[in-house]
C-alpha cells in the first residue's frame, strides 16, 4: 500500500472514529450511524434534541418527567427504542420498563432494541454492552426472551409490558409509555381509561427509583386520556407538543398551515386525512388538541333561567346520585326539582362535591334539613352489597325524613331519556345560581363528557317526580312532537 493511500485510509479511519466518539455523546449522531436511511429533517431534529436534554437531565439527577404528544406514524416508536438503546451503551446499569397498548408492540420493540444491540456498528460505539448469547457468553446466567433483557455483568434490564400489565416485584429508573391506548372506542370509554389511570398511579408509578424519570410518547384521542390527568394532577410536567398542521407561525421552524414532517408525510396526505375525519378526531389525533364531542341528547338552549320560584309547585324530589371519593374522581351530586301544576318542571338547586363518604352523608343530611320535610328524597342505590350497604347508611342517616333507595337499571343515557325530551320540548325551568354554567356545559356534552353525575341526578329527579303520574302522558305527546321534529330537520 502505497504512503498515499495509507494515509487516505488512516484520514477515513480517524473521521470514522471521531464519529463514533461522536455518537456516544450525540443522540442525533448516534441515530445517523445506527439508522442512515431514517428520513431527516426539523422535526426529528427537534425530538433528538428533546431526547437529548431529556438524558442530560436524567443523568444530572434531575428526575426529569417528560410528555411528547405527536400525531400517529411519524416515527415515535422507532424514535423510542433507538433512545433506549442509547441509554443502555451509556450506562446498561440503568432498569428500564416499556409500557405501550398491547404485548405486540412490546415484544416488537424488545426484538428491534436486540438485533440494535447485536449489530456491529453498535459494537463500535458501545462495546461494553451486551446480552445473553453475544462474544460467547451463553452460560444462561442473564435473561435474554420476549420480555426482559439483562446487560450481561451489569445491573440494568429492559423489561416490556402492557398498559395495565403485573409489574410487581419490579423496580425502575426510567419509565417509559408508548401509546397507552388501543383506539377510539377504549379513548371513549370511561371504564378503560379510569382503568388505565389506576394502573399508572397504583402499579407503575410506584415501582420508581428515588432517581427515577418518567418518559412518555403518546398520540392523543381524549381529553380524560392518560396524558391529560398526568398533566391535570402534575401541572410541573414537561410537555412538548408537535401538530401535524402549524396553527401559527414556528419561528425558525415552519409557517402557519405547514406540515410537521413533509419528508415523511406531505401537506397533501395530511389534508386528505383530515378531509375524511371528523373535525374532533383530527384535532386530537393530528393535532394534539382533544376535544369532546357534544352530546346529541340534550339541548339545553332550550332552558329557561328564572329569577323568581313559580307560585305552583305541586310535588318536589331531591335525588343524590352518590360517589365516595375525597378531592378527586367522581363528584356527588344531589338536584333538587320541582313539578308545577301546568306541567313544567324546575331545576331549583344543585349541591356537588368530590368528598369522602362521611363528609358526603353530612352533606347530606345537612341539605335535607335546608330543603325541609316537604321534599322527597331519592339515592341512587350502586349495584353490589357495598351500594345496598351505602344506600342504607344515607336511609339511616335522613331518619325523620321521607327517603328511597333506587336500585337503577339501564344505562345512565337510557334512564336520561325522558328528561332530554322534557327539556328540548321547552318544558324545563333552571334557577339562576352561579352552579348554573357547569350545570349546563356537563348537559351540553353528555353523555360524551368527562362527568356525569349532574345530568344522571337530574334524570333520577325526574322520573320519580313524572313517571307514573299525569305528566307521563304529557312527556310521551311532546317526546313525540320532537322525534317529529328531528326527523323533519334529518329530511326523513
Amino acid at each position: 500500500m502505497s504512503d498515499e493511500l495509507e494515509r487516505a485510509v488512516g484520514v477515513l479511519e480517524a473521521k470514522r472514529l471521531a464519529r463514533i466518539w461522536s455518537a456516544r455523546e450525540s443522540f442525533r449522531e448516534y441515530r445517523k450511524l445506527i439508522a442512515p436511511t431514517l428520513k431527516d429533517g426539523w422535526f426529528r431534529q427537534s425530538i433528538e434534541c428533546d431526547m437529548q436534554q431529556f438524558w442530560d437531565d436524567f443523568e444530572a439527577g434531575k428526575r426529569p418527567k417528560l410528555i411528547l404528544t405527536t400525531p400517529p406514524q411519524m416515527g415515535k416508536s422507532i424514535l423510542v427504542i433507538d433512545f433506549l438503546s442509547w441509554m443502555a451503551g451509556k450506562n446498561p446499569d440503568h432498569k428500564v420498563i416499556f409500557a405501550s397498548f398491547s404485548d405486540r408492540l412490546g415484544v416488537r420493540a424488545n426484538l428491534r432494541l436486540q438485533r440494535i444491540i447485536e449489530s456491529p456498528i453498535y459494537r463500535r460505539i458501545f462495546p461494553e454492552t451486551r446480552l445473553n448469547g453475544m462474544d460467547g457468553d451463553t452460560t444462561g446466567r442473564y435473561l435474554r426472551n420476549k420480555d426482559v433483557l439483562e446487560y450481561v455483568d451489569r445491573q440494568g434490564y429492559f423489561r416490556n409490558t402492557t398498559a395495565g400489565g403485573p409489574i410487581t416485584g419490579e423496580s425502575l429508573d426510567l419509565g417509559l409509555i408508548d401509546d397507552p391506548t388501543k383506539g377510539r372506542e377504549e379513548a371513549n370509554s370511561p371504564t378503560m381509561r379510569e382503568k388505565t389511570w389506576l394502573w399508572y398511579t397504583d402499579d407503575f408509578s410506584t415501582r420508581f427509583s428515588e432517581a427515577g424519570a418518567l418518559l412518555i410518547i403518546m398520540t392523543r384521542w381524549h381529553v380524560d386520556d392518560l396524558a391529560g390527568r398526568i398533566i391535570e394532577a402534575d401541572p410541573g410536567i414537561t410537555v412538548r407538543t408537535y401538530k401535524a398542521i402549524a396553527e401559527e407561525d414556528e419561528p425558525g421552524r415552519r409557517l402557519q398551515g405547514e406540515p410537521l414532517f413533509p419528508e415523511l408525510k406531505s401537506l397533501e396526505f395530511l389534508e386528505d386525512r383530515k378531509r375524511q375525519m371528523r373535525l374532533t378526531s383530527w384535532t386530537s389525533l393530528y393535532q394534539a388538541s382533544p376535544i369532546i364531542d357534544e352530546g346529541d341528547m340534550f339541548r339545553p338552549d332550550q332552558i329557561k333561567l328564572i329569577d323568581v320560584m313559580p307560585a305552583n309547585i305541586k310535588h318536589s324530589v331531591r335525588y343524590w346520585d352518590k360517589a365516595g371519593t375525597d378531592a378527586g374522581g367522581a363528584y356527588t351530586a344531589g338536584v333538587l326539582m320541582h313539578t308545577t301544576t301546568d306541567d313544567m318542571v324546575v331545576i331549583a338547586d344543585v349541591v356537588r362535591g368530590q368528598w369522602s363518604a362521611g363528609r358526603r352523608e353530612d352533606v347530606i343530611r345537612q341539605t335535607a334539613e335546608m330543603d325541609g320535610k316537604g321534599v322527597s328524597v331519592w339515592v341512587e342505590q350502586e349495584p353490589g352489597s357495598g351500594g345496598k350497604e351505602s344506600a342504607e347508611n344515607t336511609i339511616r342517616n335522613l331518619m325523620g325524613y321521607t327517603v328511597k333507595a333506587e336500585a337503577v337499571t339501564g344505562s345512565k343515557t337510557t334512564r336520561s331519556e325522558p328528561f332530554a325530551a322534557y327539556v328540548e320540548a321547552g318544558r324545563v325551568m333552571m334557577r339562576r345560581k352561579p352552579w348554573n354554567r357547569e350545570y349546563l356545559e356537563e348537559m351540553r356534552l353528555f353523555p360524551n363528557g368527562k362527568y356525569k353525575d349532574q345530568v344522571d341526578a337530574s334524570s333520577g329527579a325526574y322520573n320519580k317526580l313524572t313517571l307514573g303520574k299525569s305528566t307521563l302522558g304529557v312527556w310521551q305527546m311532546y317526546a313525540n312532537d320532537v322525534a317529529a321534529k328531528r326527523a323533519a330537520e334529518a329530511g326523513e
